[in-house]
């Protein structure tokens, strides 16, 4: 499987000759447009833009010498001319879409390019499910490359996992045709202590001359930084201030600043370029993680280059973090992410460099949105069942299955409590004084219990504990088969019998997400795709994660894009306090901690 209606270089490179000659006619010329050139940091007016086959073969003053009487024209009327939008670090399954869906709906803002990690999907289908993400990226009328998961699971000991991926894998996968490089490698702790097999892993990658991703969530800027530093990843998108960017890239890392749903992580650090005035080039933007609501709503790409701009950015530089700077890290500069011969014709049309409204988009030479709509076909896989019958509970849940025992005798306890941070990754390692009654430990005020529960081998476990900063009010819960990055089911809730039935839903659905409140079910999205993704349109599924937020505010909820905050909860490599089907895990010392502190009388 090769990328959809696209000729490499050399096959097309005598023609690209002979259009920039003159002596034969372009497919498609571009017409008078400023040439916003990211090579050169430069705005040159009067421009054409002349592409044969699907690559740029002239780029000048006058492109008449390469028009024919069958060549399409396109006036560009004065507008801006500038390269197709790359995020350099994303995962599909976290706007919960496929493939296809997922370049349906970020098409028309703008992106032809996406580096993605599927690691969501192989922690639930393993190897084979990232081989499905990646045949279904290589079908889509724009470019999307595939980094091979590093860590399923994230952090080895300290969570169970559908499957596994190995450094037999990966080498295996350095081979498919899609493939750009090795995904984030999450377990920083285990490259510091230099771990055979995550050392394994990268050498596949870099033995293959691919790029390995970074994922250093820790603010230890000391040895233990350096030390990941030192052991191969090329980039890192944890980053949340201006001492960590800076920090990346005198390391000779590229620091990615990114602008999720969830994730306002540009405006702390840009300000190592807008003040600092550090070297722009080793910078680059991204999202990490998009659900629908906001690809359809507010954009993609588009959306972190204006963001990068309104915090200060100069517009040129902001588009080069978001174009050629990511093509040069993956070591496809001569490939895409600029207007210059040779390149991939990806161009975007656009009267307003700072507010970027997208007018026109063509990929790889061919008009494939215009005035905000798809215009192309984005092709669907035809996903096998294996894919779509991944929830297994192995029981129906009860709510005993969500009772937290209190120690015998006593009154009070002090409990560890999970803090949710708003519109940040990290959570913080809290402690509260709750009451027991009963012989069960019961939450209080603003604190919910959450559950995990085991779904990849129906054990019917569950693991509860306690989490902080949701504000739901009420009977109420929630549920969640997206649960990053092992993929359980999480479940926040304020009462144990609307948990229980919340869970059940899911078990009957396939997976997605649901909210109950007072014994009724108040929204459901639905996620039969490894329990991760729909092939329903970007707008469908969009529709229900607003309905779905709209519950989560009537339940009392008022934080913002609360849904990721919810679907991280057990991610056992980011500070400082998580959830795990193996208990509560202190990602400060990467230890499983007891969920009782004290028993208070």
């Amino acid at each position: 499987m090769t990328p959809s209606a696209l000729k490499s270089w050399a096959e097309v490179a005598p023609r690209l000759i002979a259009v920039a000659a003159g002596r034969e006619s372009a497919d498609l010329v571009i017409r008078q447009g400023i040439w916003v050139n990211v090579q050169s940091r430069e705005l040159l007016p009067n421009h054409d833009i002349a592409i044969a086959d699907g690559r740029i073969a002239y780029v000048g003053p006058d492109a008449r010498h390469c028009t024919g009487p069958e060549t399409e024209v396109i006036e560009a009327a004065g507008r801006y001319m500038l390269p197709g939008l790359c995020d350099g670090h994303m995962h599909i399954e976290s706007g919960m879409l496929t493939p296809a869906e997922f370049a349906r709906a970020v098409i028309p803002h703008g992106t032809t390019t996406m580096f993605t990690d599927p690691h969501e999907i192989a922690n639930v289908l393993g190897l084979a499910g990232v081989k499905l993400m990646h045949d279904e990226a290589l079908m889509q009328p724009v470019n999307i490359f595939t980094q091979m998961p590093s860590c399923a699971p994230s952090a080895p000991g300290l969570e169970t996992t559908g499957f596994e991926i190995t450094p037999e894998d990966v080498a295996e996968a350095m081979h498919w045709p899609g493939i750009v490089g090795l995904g984030e490698m999450m377990n920083f702790p285990g490259v510091v202590a230099g771990d055979t097999k995550m050392l394994a892993e990268m050498a596949a990658t870099q033995a293959a001359g691919k790029t390995v991703g970074g994922h250093y969530a820790s603010p230890d800027l000391g040895p233990a930084f350096h030390a990941y530093a030192a052991g191969g990843p090329a980039d890192d998108h944890e980053g949340t201030a201006e001492s960590d960017a800076m920090a990346r890239v005198r390391q000779g890392m590229r620091a990615m600043l990114r602008l999720g749903s969830a994730w306002y992580d540009v405006e702390s650090q840009i300000t190592a370029v807008t003040e600092r005035g550090l070297d722009p080039r080793n910078f680059i933007l991204c999202t990490d993680d998009c659900h629908s609501g906001t690809l359809v709503n507010e954009g993609h790409m588009n959306r972190v280059v204006r963001h990068a701009i309104a915090c200060g950015c100069d517009p040129l530089v902001a588009l080069q973090m978001a174009t050629v700077n990511t093509a040069a890290h993956f070591g496809l500069e001569r490939e895409l992410g600029s207007i210059a011969p040779g390149r991939r014709a990806d161009v975007i049309l656009s009267s307003d460099l700072r507010t970027l409204p997208v007018e026109l988009v063509i990929a790889r030479g061919r008009v494939v949105a215009e005035a905000g709509r798809i215009t192309v076909d984005c092709p669907h896989l035809d996903w096998p069942e294996t894919a779509r019958a991944s929830v297994h509970l192995g029981k129906t849940l009860a709510p005993g299955d969500f009772e937290i025992a209190a120690p015998e005798g006593a009154n009070h306890v002090r409990a560890k409590v999970i803090g949710v941070v708003e519109n940040q990754a990290p959570t913080k390692a809290l402690a509260a004084d709750l009451p027991v009654a009963e012989g069960l430990v019961e939450a209080t005020g603003e604190i919910c219990q959450i559950a995990l529960v085991e779904r990849h081998r129906g054990t019917g476990g569950v693991t509860n504990a306690f989490v902080q900063g949701f504000g739901y009010e009420g009977r109420m819960a929630m549920a969640s088969t997206v649960a990053h990055d092992s993929h359980h089911m999480i479940v926040v809730g304020t009462d144990r019998e609307e948990m229980a039935r919340a869970a059940n839903r899911l078990g009957e659905v396939g997976g997605g997400v649901v909210l109950f409140a007072e014994g009724e079910e108040k929204a459901l999205v639905e996620l039969p795709i490894a329990g991760l993704m729909s092939d329903d349109h970007a707008e469908t599924v969009a529709a229900k994660a607003e309905a779905l937020g709209a519950a989560m505010q009537a339940a009392g909820c008022k934080l913002n894009n609360a849904y990721m905050q919810h679907s991280l909860l057990a991610l056992v490599v980011i500070p400082e306090l998580r959830i795990s089907d193996k208990g509560l895990v202190d990602v400060r010392t990467f230890e499983l901690v007891p969920l009782i502190e004290e028993v208070l009388q």
